[in-house]
């Protein structure tokens, strides 16, 4: 039996999932961790990946790759986003990750990214939610993906994330009214560019995946240790949303960072995924989110199983 590890490299969080193949089509997580990194700390208004960004990753790559052998996996599949898509610099993290790690890092399109979004999140709610509108909320760029009967009906990845709303708009400690009314304009404006068809797909209901979605239904539910089987499926009104979001905004940086269910290095950026969310949900007209721990990094894994020949 092969043992695979799938690796999601995001703006925000870098993602390492360990798994057996129990199977075909599915899979048994022997090991999963998350390290926020900030890739692309300040790639929207430099352009390049920073040196201290570039190392953070690196490193915690690094320790990934060698928890892959402990574990012997035979199989490891890599992808960057957004941050890597972006920055003008991003050959010299591949090469140096490829040369120093023997890690085939692969940067994949937006379209890539909601395809394998969507697998992941399918997989995860099961075959009970066939229609669903997918959002996939991270550091620099927002996918929206319709997922129609097993198939993925229309997408579109947005360059708005909550790494890029927070250095571009809450600079206050909490964020000012202003700040908060200036993000959400900018959020308005983005999601304007989202079709019609793809707002309100026949029939769905909006799933949030990725890490805003996960920690608001971990700090609902009180999760003092995350688990990603009581998040999955957990639901979370409109309203809930909004007093959330009141909640995280009246409170500064450092007594953020002491909620239950949200780790300390999310605590910036929490607002901005909270407003993000909120918009979503007011502007597209959904009144509940289900949200999803699978995702992108699951949906890799099940993709690269799919290709393998028998």
């Amino acid at each position: 039996m092969t043992r695979y590890a799938a690796i999601d490299v995001g703006t925000n969080t870098v993602r390492l999932l360990v798994a057996d193949v129990e199977e075909p089509g599915t899979y048994r997580a022997v090991f999963q961790e998350q390290v926020i990194t900030r890739l692309g700390e300040r790639v929207q208004e430099t352009g390049v990946l920073s040196p201290g960004a570039v190392e953070r990753t690196f490193q915690v790559l690094k320790r990934y790759a060698e928890t892959a052998r402990e574990l012997g996996v035979g199989e490891v599949v890599a992808v960057a986003t957004s941050a890597a898509r972006e920055a003008k610099n991003r050959a010299e993290f591949l090469d140096r990750v490829r040369t120093e790690l023997a890690l085939d890092l692969q940067v994949i399109s937006g379209e890539d990214e909601a395809t394998l979004t969507a697998i992941g999140v399918s997989h995860a709610l099961g075959p009970d939610h066939a229609n669903m509108l997918i959002v996939d909320i991270g550091g620099g760029s927002t996918e929206f993906i319709a997922y129609q009967q097993g198939r993925n009906a229309g997408h579109l990845s947005l360059p708005i994330g909550v790494v890029k709303l927070t250095e571009a708009h809450l600079k206050g400690d909490p964020p000012s009214l202003p700040e908060l009314e200036g993000a959400a304009i900018s959020i308005r404006e983005s999601l304007r560019k989202v079709p019609e068809p793809l707002q309100h797909p026949q029939g769905a209901i909006l799933v949030g995946t990725a890490g805003t979605p996960t920690t608001l239904a971990a700090i609902d539910l009180g999760l003092a240790t995350y688990d990603g089987e009581r998040v999955t499926g957990h639901r979370l009104s409109r309203r809930r949303i909004e007093a959330l979001l009141q909640y995280l905004t009246s409170l500064p940086l450092a007594d953020r960072r002491q909620i239950v269910g949200l780790e300390p290095a999310r605590a910036d950026v929490i607002v901005a995924g909270t407003l993000l969310t909120r918009e979503i949900m007011a502007l597209f007209d959904f009144d509940e989110l289900t949200v999803s721990d699978g995702g992108l990094r699951e949906g890799l894994l099940l993709h690269h199983l799919a290709q393998r020949k028998p």
